[in-house]
C-alpha cells in the first residue's frame, strides 16, 4: 500500500527502518546488507532525509550512523501512518477492545527492526484468555491479510530481557 504513495522502494525501507522504531540506528553498509540495495541509492535517500531534518547522524570512527530525529515536527505523524499502513495500530486497537487484563504489548521481529514483513510478531503481557485471543488473532489476520505470531506471559512471569532481540517496540504499556 505504501508503494502507491511513495515510488522509491529504498525510501520506503528507510521510513520503516527509522520511523516505525524510532530507536533504530544504522550505518550505510549495515543498511546495504539489510535492504539488499546498492549503497549509492541508500546514500542518496539518507542524505535527503538528513537534509530535511528527518534523520540525524553522528560519527563513530569512520562510520556515519543515522537515526530518526524524534524531535522533528512530523516524526509522530509519520510513525502513526506507518503503524496504520502495517496494520499494527488496527491489530492492537482491535485486541484491546475485546480482551481484558492486558498490561503490555510489544512489537518484535522484522517490523520492529524496520524491515518489511508480511508477519506481525507480538508479545502480550497480562492475564489473557488464550482461546479468545487466538480467535481475535485469526480475525485480524484475515482483515489485515498478514500472518500474526505471538507469545503470552503473565505479568509476574515476564521480564523484558526474555525477549532476545534488541529491536522491541512497546505498543502499549499501562502502569497500574
Amino acid at each position: 500500500m505504501f508503494d502507491i504513495l511513495i515510488s522509491s522502494k529504498t525510501r520506503i525501507k528507510i521510513l520503516l527502518k527509522f520511523f516505525l522504531n524510532g530507536n533504530s540506528v544504522s550505518y550505510l553498509r549495515g543498511l546495504e546488507e539489510e535492504f539488499g540495495d546498492s549503497t549509492n541509492g541508500i546514500r542518496l535517500e539518507l542524505n535527503k532525509f538528513e537534509k530535511a531534518g528527518f534523520l540525524s547522524s553522528y560519527l563513530i570512527g569512520n562510520k556515519k550512523y543515522f537515526k530518526a530525529n524524534q524531535d522533528h515536527l512530523l516524526f509522530k505523524d509519520i510513525h502513526r501512518i506507518l503503524m496504520k499502513i502495517t496494520g499494527i495500530e488496527y491489530l492492537v486497537d482491535y485486541v484491546l477492545k475485546h480482551i481484558g487484563h492486558l498490561e503490555k504489548v510489544y512489537l518484535v521481529g522484522q517490523l520492529a527492526k524496520g524491515l518489511e514483513s508480511d508477519t506481525i510478531e507480538l508479545v502480550f503481557v497480562g492475564d489473557i484468555n488464550i482461546p479468545y485471543l487466538e480467535d481475535l488473532i485469526g480475525k485480524a489476520e484475515k482483515k489485515l491479510n498478514k500472518t500474526i505470531t505471538y507469545s503470552c506471559f503473565m505479568p509476574n512471569e515476564f521480564d523484558l530481557t526474555m525477549i532476545k532481540q534488541k529491536d522491541v517496540i512497546p505498543l502499549l504499556i499501562w502502569n497500574k
